[in-house]
Order: structure tokens, then sequence, then C-alpha cells
């Protein structure tokens, strides 16, 4: 995929076999083990996989934040792409507020290892930088991590 001017990108290769990486984006007690950096923690998890499937998790913080996300997958290619969007809830119904469309890719790097690639669109460069200041490098890094050690136990 072509660099777009508004999206923010995360690509680098995990010591985890590619299986095991989807397994831990597919199924919902996985991905709540690491889709969030640390302190931070995701319950509630719902990955109905299929194009206009939900995709939804709630974001608790260290200090009793809570934040539901809810939105759709767009497209799906088992074991090695999942796109989702924060622009529409379950039934294909308009959000207030879109953020953002994901794009995550997964492919055999060798030697056991997966190239990641995520990659957080954005529909105004405000929307990219608001979600840089949040910390889209290193949280989407730390959250990376994350991934890579728990595919590494399965």
């Amino acid at each position: 995929m072509k660099d777009l001017p508004n999206e923010l990108v995360l690509d680098r290769e995990l010591d985890a076999p590619r299986a095991a990486i989807w397994r831990c984006w597919s199924e919902p007690a996985l991905l709540e083990q690491w889709f969030c950096p640390k302190p931070w923690h995701v319950t509630d998890a719902v990955l109905d996989l299929r194009p206009g499937g939900e995709f939804s998790t709630t974001m608790h913080g260290p200090n009793g934040e809570e934040f539901p996300n809810t939105g759709v997958f767009l497209e799906l290619v088992p074991g090695e792409r999942l796109v989702f969007t924060d622009a529409f809830a379950p039934g294909w119904i308009p959000s207030g507020k879109p953020f953002m469309a994901a794009h995550v890719t997964f492919e055999d790097a060798g030697d056991g290892k997966t190239r990641y690639v995520a990659r957080a669109l954005h529909w105004t460069a405000e929307a990219r930088q608001e979600h840089e200041a949040m910390g889209f490098h290193p949280g989407w890094n730390a959250a990376a991590d994350q991934l890579e050690s728990l595919a590494k136990t399965l």
C-alpha cells in the first residue's frame, strides 16, 4: 500500500509465526491480553470476523479511565489482512465522529517471523496529528511488543 498523507504506520518484524500473530488478533480472549500498552488494558472484546461484523473493545486506564471503542470490519483475509473502522457501528450505522480506519497485514518473514504492518488512516491531518500526539508510535510499538510476547507462547 502506498503511503497516504493522513496515515501513521508501524512496520515491524515480530519474532513469532504469522499463524500465532493472527490468533492474537482474531480471538477475543487473546486480543484482550495485548491490545493496548500497559498499564492500560482491554475488556469486552467482540470480534465478528466478517465484513460488517463488529470490532469492539473497552480500554481501561490506570486511573479508572474507560473508553469503549466500537466499529466494524471492512475486509478480512484470514491470516493475512484485517481492515476495520470506527466510522460505522454494527449494522452500518454511521458513528458520530469517525477517528480512523486501520489496515493490519501479516506476512511470513522467514525463520518463524512475521512482517507486521499496522496503518492508521485518518480523515484529516488534524486527526492524524491528534493520534500522533496521543502517543501512536510509542503506544502501538508497546502493544506490538506485547503481541509478540504473547504470540511466542502459543
